[in-house]
């Protein structure tokens, strides 16, 4: 009589015999998913090999051949999930920054707070900062939101084509995120027309629009 326990079922079969195999991919989906749930709940501290793989119904081996060191599996789950913000297109300087920073709070107020709180331990250990986490997972060379809704509005006539500086392109998104940092949640409406009626278009030359009364 063979007394040797059955061994469980691998990565690769069901108890039933069925294939459950995940592979390229699918696997790393999978891998990717689980470690974005470990992160937004346990913080960089409970980020491990051992808790990502037991979520994913995986192997630390597996994750060790993808991703040799803890910092690398941490920027590629990132990189999953950070998506760029919508730039948009209304034929309006004013209308397209309005859009794009109401498009920004709305999908970076959560990510930003989960990189300020849960990512301490990280910018500590590898003594890089939020903004070089940010530059790492932006496409290189990409234009920034505003130097393309810029270049629009000289296209259309809107504004003189003439230098501006970086800091002075991108201050609206800018201001916007330290409201994002200081309160750790959403900004208000209000403050993202202020931003651009009374701080950015007077810095492009452009008049703001009427107050309504």
């Amino acid at each position: 009589m063979n007394l040797k326990p059955a061994s469980p079922p691998s990565e690769g079969s069901s108890r039933d015999g069925g294939a459950t195999r995940r592979r390229g991919a699918k696997l790393e989906d999978a891998i990717l998913d689980a470690a974005w749930d470990v992160l937004t709940e346990h913080g960089y501290h409970g980020f491990t090999y051992e808790a990502i793989a037991a979520r994913a119904g995986t192997s630390r081996p597996v994750l060790y051949r993808r991703w040799p060191r803890r910092q690398d599996l941490l920027l590629a789950t990132l990189a999953k999930f950070w998506r760029l913000i919508d730039v948009p297109d209304t034929g309006s300087l004013r209308e397209d920054a309005i859009g794009f920073l109401r498009n920004a709070d709305a999908d970076r107020a959560g990510m930003i707070t989960l990189m300020s709180v849960h990512l301490e331990e990280y910018f500590r250990d590898t003594g890089t900062s939020l903004g070089d986490l940010r530059d790492t997972l932006l496409p290189p060379g990409l234009p920034s939101a505003f130097e393309t809704i810029v270049a629009r509005a000289v296209g259309r006539g809107e504004l003189p084509d003439a230098p501006r500086s970086p800091r002075m392109l991108n201050l609206p998104l800018d201001l916007l995120r330290h409201d994002l940092l200081l309160t750790m949640r959403p900004v208000p409406d209000e403050t993202i027309v202020e931003i651009v009626d009374e701080i950015w278009l007077p810095l492009l030359g452009q008049a703001p629009p009427p107050r309504s009364s």
